[in-house]
């Protein structure tokens, strides 16, 4: 496979990492969530020039790395090297999708959300309302 960028993960392998690590972190990947992922790549404006073959090969990086004792660091180490810093809050905005997405939010997941607000240096009130509007969106009756 041939990289088109000059990093070993593009911004948009960032965002599907991100996502990946949001599901994986309750060691149970929910049908629910990877279909999540799945819609985000093939709707979003910024996955439009995405391969989709990579998904498969990012997956791997994060569970690799999840399976090393500073694997977490490793993670977030990539995506600041590799992430803009504009596409930050869509990197939390779909980490928030992700853990919504089965209507349930485990302790680990909610643990991982603060961990990027942290590591995006996100301002708080920013998201609070992107969570806010995570909420919104995956409300059910």
């Amino acid at each position: 496979m041939q990289d088109s960028s000059p990093h070993p993960m593009s911004p948009q392998d960032c965002l599907v990492a991100v996502m990946i690590a949001v599901s994986a972190s309750d060691e149970d990947i929910r049908t629910a969530e990877l279909i999540k992922i799945e819609n985000a790549v093939n709707m979003l404006p910024v996955f439009a020039a995405y391969d989709i073959d990579r998904m498969n090969r990012t997956a791997q990086v994060v569970f690799d790395l999840f399976a090393q004792e500073d694997g977490l660091d490793a993670l977030f180490g990539l995506v600041r090297d590799n992430l803009p810093e504009a596409l930050y809050e869509t990197a939390y905005a779909l980490a928030c999708d992700v853990a919504a997405a089965d209507g349930t939010l485990a302790e680990t997941e909610l643990r991982l959300l603060e961990e990027i607000r942290y590591e995006l240096s996100l301002d708080r009130l920013h998201a609070a309302a992107i969570e806010r509007g995570a909420r919104a969106r995956h409300i059910t009756l």
